[in-house]
């Protein structure tokens, strides 16, 4: 319970702690308000976090309220957010790490601070199966309360960074783990929130951590050069200045190194030392209005020469995460390749704190006109989170891909302006629009020409979606989208289909084991045990068996004893011919009672009609029909229970590709005799590759037949050419 004399302390003594009036003095308290009120709230926090963390210490051995909570409350203030982030700060680790209950927090300090404080704190008292998950459902528990207050991310994010300028006195296992995870989310998601100081420092703490020796020889380079750099830089300023003064612009002007981390990037791109990297600093101007800007940048460009693939106006088209500056590279003296970046006062203030600038009070009232816009992504990652695809370890994933750096601009055919990733293309584009026009983008048109769908999308292309209601996403899309927003719709749509047709093929291969033990009576009691295999679910159980995940011989195994006669026969059994089906877009496999079946025909083989096959049930993908001769098939007994006959049922209209190999003699004309001997048993060409060495030929044929028959035909009808040694089908 706190103690009701500490309330006292500050009237009876006469003063507040220092600590305290410190955090205090660093706030910004908006016109109108009544800044005792404030003093008074803030001391509330401050006690009430002081008595509950009373006698807990870190791991240097200082208190931990005044060494962890309090700085953490000083970097917010720092970053001028509100009292009520500054107090949230002071009490974001009760709930975790003391015995306050949200009640507690609630009927002290309300429920604003109440629900800050929660979406901060961890996930407790639940079991996870691994590191992963605890972590993945960490982060989605954070980014839904964020969805609600943008503040919490903001208090993590000064939470992260002290942690970080502590990260000395863990372990080092510890240490790895916590900047690896800083790096793979803090430091991305801080770039996507515009927070560009809390982000360099990160990076420079987990270099620090993860490279020490390179971050030390960077940091003595830096310091042993820093005269000569401060020399040239002013060099470069002089006569900039000089310029400004006639056009009576006020500025504020000064160049700023990169950090260590961006330079370590540098190294390792480019493959350079530290001596061959020139540009280790940037110089930025800071005017008063926007129009000052573009001024700014003309007289600039009379002084030096530009070079101008390096211009950016991101004033004009501001990034997703509302930064905005000019840039450009010069020349300067010496020839040396100088950035310059121009920007207002306000965009400064955003450049460096990103969100949190939009926390700042003006007038009494908090400017956040352009907070929605400005993490629109975050809103779409957390809708992406509430729906039924959502997975731990697929989360971790499309969080990491969604944190992409750079950005391109594209637009419509109507002129509207959509901001994508870098490597995206017309996919990501459709989904971008709306998710309807992504499931059914069927091409697409980039500055009027027709393109590939996975063209790569540049700067200032106009993209025209193709759409047809027929058109359904492929799992080929998943290899060339960028977008969390594309990726997470591709494979929900893919996994529901996918989900379905498992389900469909558990249920037939459940029924039909079953049946043939004799045991069709314990199907009810399977299918309820879906617990006990570790599922949710009846339908989640009957899905692993049909995509292989699990056997009928291992449920067996999991709910009751059977004799080593019916093991063996279960396993028999999941080599009988009980699934023979076909999906409509795979043409060639007979049809029982089961339709719209994933198939895909083996590429370490590609069997034809004629050919003695069998399928394997792939984990995810349906089923795969190779040729039982294929080196590519399972011979653990293990995954020979996924294998299962099917049959060809097949019309003489269909057709298969194959590819044959033909070895000769090179002479004039000898392509001419295959392709005509080729052609003479009407038989279509798709592809050639010929390649001569040493005198000797070899052209590889990727042709369509009907079957086995029309292709060994062929063969033998190539070999009877002069000259030719030997043709082969490879596969």
């Amino acid at each position: 319970m706190p103690n009701p004399l500490s309330k006292l302390i500050p009237y009876v003594v006469g003063e507040f702690p220092k600590p305290f009036l410190n955090l205090y003095e660093k706030m910004v308290i908006p016109k109108d308000t009544n800044g005792k009120t404030i003093k008074e709230s803030l001391w509330k926090a401050y006690e009430f976090g002081t008595v509950r963390h009373q006698g807990q210490k870190r791991r240097s051995g200082k208190p931990y309220f005044g060494d962890h909570c309090l700085q953490v409350a000083n970097i917010l203030a720092k970053w001028k957010m509100d009292h009520i982030t500054v107090m949230a700060g002071l009490l974001h680790d009760t709930l975790e790490d003391t015995d306050t209950t949200l009640k507690d927090l609630e009927n002290c300090f309300g429920e604003d601070i109440t629900r800050l404080v929660d979406g901060v704190t961890k996930l407790g008292n639940i079991e996870f199966s691994n590191q992963q998950e605890k972590q993945a459902e960490n982060f989605m528990k954070l980014l839904l309360s964020v969805a609600k207050d943008l503040r919490v991310i903001i208090i993590k994010f000064a939470d992260r960074l002290h942690n970080m300028q502590t990260i000395e006195y863990m372990s080092k296992l510890k240490q790895r783990q916590i900047a690896r995870e800083t790096n793979d989310i803090y430091v991305p998601l801080a770039h996507r929130l515009g927070m560009a100081s809390v982000k360099w420092e990160l990076e420079d703490w987990v270099l620090q951590t993860l490279h020490k020796k390179s971050h030390l020889e960077i940091d003595s380079k830096l310091k042993s050069t820093n005269r000569q750099r401060s020399r040239y830089i002013n060099q470069v300023i002089s006569p900039i200045k000089e310029e400004l003064k006639k056009y009576q612009i006020q500025v504020d002007i000064y160049g700023r190194p990169k950090s260590h981390s961006s330079i370590y990037r540098k190294m390792i791109a480019r493959g350079k030392t530290f001596e061959e990297i020139y540009d280790l600093f940037a110089i930025r101007i800071v005017v008063e209005k926007v129009e000052q800007c573009y001024l700014t940048l003309g007289i600039i460009h009379q002084v030096y020469s530009p070079i101008q693939e390096r211009f950016k106006d991101f004033i004009a088209m501001p990034k997703s995460n509302g930064y905005q500056s000019i840039h450009t590279t010069l020349i300067g003296p010496r020839g040396h390749m100088v950035e310059i970046q121009i920007r207002t006062r306000e965009m400064e203030q955003t450049a460096e704190i990103g969100v949190a600038a939009h926390w700042r009070y003006k007038e009494g009232k908090t400017v956040s006109a352009d907070l929605d816009s400005n993490v629109k992504w975050l809103r779409e990652l957390v809708t992406i989170l509430q729906n039924e695809f959502s997975d731990p370890k697929e989360f971790m994933n499309l969080l990491k891909i969604d944190l992409f750096d750079d950005e391109i601009f594209v637009f419509t055919p109507k002129g509207d302006l959509i901001q994508l990733p870098l490597n995206a293309c017309p996919i990501d584009f459709a989904f971008q629009i709306h998710s309807q026009v992504g499931l059914s983008c069927l091409g697409a048109k980039v500055n009027h020409k027709v393109v590939p769908l996975n063209t790569i999308l540049k700067n200032g292309d106009m993209v025209e979606i193709l759409t047809s209601k027929n058109q359904q996403p492929s799992y080929g899309w998943l290899k060339f989208v960028t977008t969390s927003k594309a990726r997470t719709n591709i494979s929900r749509f893919l996994w529901r289909i996918e989900k379905k047709e498992s389900v469909k093929i558990g249920t037939d291969i459940l029924e039909r084991t079953l049946r043939k033990l004799k045991q069709f009576k314990l199907l009810k009691t399977i299918k309820e045990s879906y617990e006990i295999c570790g599922y949710k679910s009846t339908e989640a159980l009957l899905g692993a068996i049909g995509n292989g995940s699990i056997t009928v011989r291992n449920i067996f195994k999991k709910i009751r004893s059977l004799n080593e006669n019916v093991l063996e026969e279960a396993k028999e059994e999941s080599t009988e011919n009980f699934i023979d089906f076909a999906r409509s877009s795979a043409k060639g496999i007979k049809l029982q009672g089961i339709k719209n079946l994933m198939v895909n025909f083996g590429k370490c083989c590609s069997p034809i009609p004629g050919d003695d096959m069998i399928g394997f049930i792939t984990r995810g993908r349906g089923i795969t029909v190779h040729q039982t001769s294929c080196k590519s098939l399972p011979l653990l007994s293990e995954d020979s229970d996924r294998l299962i006959p099917v049959e060809w049922d097949v019309s003489r209209k269909d057709l298969f590709a194959v590819q044959i190999k033909i070895v000769c003699e090179d002479r004039k004309g000898r392509l001419k005799e295959m392709t005509e001997c080729i052609a003479g048993e009407n038989i279509n060409i798709t592809s050639v590759d010929a390649k001569v060495k040493d005198g000797v030929g070899i052209s590889l044929f990727v042709i369509k037949v009907n079957n086995l028959r029309q292709l060994d035909r062929l063969i033998r009808k190539l070999n009877k050419i002069d000259g030719i040694d030997y043709v082969e089908r490879t596969g």
